[in-house]
């Protein structure tokens, strides 16, 4: 339960109380500003508190984005301001600032010094509020209305503007990503919308649709997993099942807010979790037909993980960045601005609605073998695309990146102690180029010699130069391809060798360890999202960092035979698991995790 204060003079007739009730308010009333201070105290102080103007006009949906969503400690509509028990605080301070003060004509300082139209508490707080430099959530309204009318002519007209309104469409609408793939906007959205409302009605949550999406694609890869033709078929409807849930659960939290930590953590990872089992899944029932596709499986899980390296490391290193223009981004929006390019261009680069579409119908449809190949070329044509796109911005563009981008940066490459250790030696060479030449003296090396000492006196090679990439903070205009390269790097060199073993067991071992290592990189990549910034040092340590990890596979394999090779990928794929997994389950589900909703790729 979340306390609202009413002020101002009631108005008959008003359906406020009954909307904030609606909205799991207990409703009060201030006879004064003095009077609204003293019960802000006195609310429960782990429960959100607002304070609402009694003669508020608008729809219960613009009070719902106003004062309950739960992603920010303070928030406003017109009439209307909340506070979290985080922002509790600030809320009373400028009560008793307007208390003391005595009212007055508060001045609005967006509005170039133009005083409120209307004598109201809540604004007049709001106005303090940003006057002091307090950031006030305001969430876009569009068509909703959220008024304080100034008399009963004005009144008259704010209800007529409400009952012109649909909110429950607009409500559903808005459930639904701005910007979305186009087998999601046209095939999903249509209906998910509704199912999430449906879900909502029976107080089901976000994150109960999130673990019935991942449940429903274990399943799916089950399915595929039996080899059979009905396996498979079943195994194509319900992925597009699970997609369908996995677009709800957003459309869920959007429509009716309900946005937590867990929610993010489970949003955040999941996708990669339901898709790479199901690669798995795709390569056991191929397996049981006698086709061995594990090394096409691993390849799609180290490609598709790559792009979203690119993808993360790009954003990054501009999100902030000053005097960010370029001719090739002015292009880019231009064409944007074309109608059949916005839907071209969002799905060549094979976004997960398209790609788990494809994977869907070429499951049911033809063999595991075909499925691999044609996400492989999919997936490379898509990675080709935007990698370049984003080079020939970065090279066009002239742009001043800032200390927190090349933190970011440093913070996605993952370099583990050797990297420490072994950067005061290391040749001064540009970043990228060191990362690139790293990269490809161990993967040649692993893909020419295989399990032999060259190659892990190349993983050498490799620890020197990447410890290079690294060695200066990641400022130039092509740095942010160091995160990615060194993925490419570590996971091609695992790939490798596994796929030149010759021994069954080896690439699901080497499939195990790179989506164990994935799924750190990943909780990394949503960690800085969230502001919360990387992992812990210790653990970083505690996996060796990527050139660790790839001088370790090296050494083994020189050092074992095939069959304990496989041994070894196993312990150290289960290893890494436990050891990354649980510090994330502890840090996403603690108390002090971002409580972030981050929309992701582009479904």
């Amino acid at each position: 339960m979340s306390t609202a204060i009413l002020t101002g003079q009631p108005v008959p007739g008003s359906s406020i109380e009954g909307d904030l009730r609606s909205l799991g308010f207990d409703v009060r009333t201030a006879v004064d500003a003095a009077d609204a201070e003293r019960l802000v105290a006195q609310a429960p102080h782990d429960q959100r508190v607002a304070l609402v103007d009694a003669r508020f006009v608008g729809h219960p949906h613009a009070l719902r984005l106003g004062l309950t969503d739960p992603r920010f400690a303070l928030a406003a509509v017109p009439g209307a301001v909340t506070a979290q028990p985080e922002g509790r605080a600030t809320l009373i301070r400028a009560l008793a600032e307007e208390n003391s003060t005595g009212g007055g004509a508060a001045v609005n300082s967006t509005g170039g010094g133009t005083a409120l139209a209307v004598d109201s508490l809540p604004d007049r707080v709001v106005t303090a509020l940003a006057d002091d430099g307090t950031e006030v959530h305001r969430p876009e309204l569009g068509s909703l209305v959220a008024a304080v009318p100034a008399d009963p002519q004005d009144r008259n007209e704010a209800r007529q503007a409400v009952a012109a309104v649909d909110d429950e469409a607009v409500r559903l609408k808005s459930a639904v990503k701005s910007r979305d793939g186009f087998f999601t906007t046209f095939f999903i959205s249509p209906y998910s919308r509704y199912i999430a409302r449906w879900c909502a009605r029976r107080g089901l949550t976000p994150n109960q649709v999130t673990t019935a999406s991942l449940l429903t694609a274990l399943i799916a890869a089950g399915c595929a997993a039996t080899g059979t033709r009905p396996g498979f078929v079943a195994a194509g409807v319900l992925l597009i099942a699970s997609f369908v849930l996995d677009c709800t659960d957003g459309q869920l939290a959007r429509y009716s807010l309900q946005y937590s930590t867990l929610g993010a953590w489970l949003d955040a990872t999941f996708d990669r979790i339901k898709e790479y089992a199901y690669y798995a899944g795709l390569a056991l029932g191929a397996a049981r037909n006698g086709d061995d596709v594990w090394a096409l499986a691993l390849g799609a899980m180290v490609l598709q993980t790559c792009r979203h390296v690119v993808d993360f490391s790009f954003n990054e290193a501009n999100h902030d960045a000053t005097a960010n223009t370029s001719p090739t981004a002015a292009l880019s929006g231009k064409l944007d601005g074309v109608g059949w390019t916005v839907w071209a261009r969002r799905m060549i680069v094979l976004p997960i609605g398209e790609r788990w579409a494809m994977i869907a119908v070429l499951t049911a449809a033809t063999t595991p073998r075909i499925t691999f190949y044609a996400l492989l070329v999919g997936c490379a044509f898509a990675a080709t695309y935007t990698t370049a796109g984003r080079v020939l911005r970065s090279l066009t563009r002239k742009a001043r990146r800032t200390d927190r981008a090349a933190r970011a940066l440093a913070d996605l490459a993952d370099s583990g102690p050797l990297a420490g250790l072994t950067a005061r030696v290391a040749p001064r060479v540009p970043a990228p180029v060191s990362a690139v030449a790293g990269g490809l003296l161990v993967v040649i090396s692993a893909a020419l010699r295989g399990a032999a000492w060259p190659t892990a006196l190349a993983a050498a090679g490799y620890v020197l130069l990447s410890a290079a990439a690294v060695s200066r903070p990641l400022k130039g205009a092509l740095d942010w391809l160091v995160p990615p390269v060194l993925r490419a790097a570590e996971y091609g060199t695992v790939l490798v060798l596994a796929a030149e073993s010759g021994v069954n067991g080896v690439l699901p071992a080497a499939f195990g360890l790179v989506a164990a290592v994935a799924y750190h990189h990943y909780d990394t990549v949503y960690r800085i999202r969230g502001n919360a910034g990387a992992p812990p040092a210790w653990l970083v340590r505690a996996v060796g960092g990527h050139e660790g990890r790839t001088l370790l596979v090296t050494v083994l394999a020189a050092a074992l035979t095939a069959s304990q090779f496989k041994v070894a990928l196993t312990v150290l794929a289960v290893a890494v698991a436990l050891v990354v997994l649980v510090e994330s389950i502890r840090f996403w589900v603690s108390a002090g995790a971002p409580a972030v909703h981050d929309e992701g790729e582009t479904a």
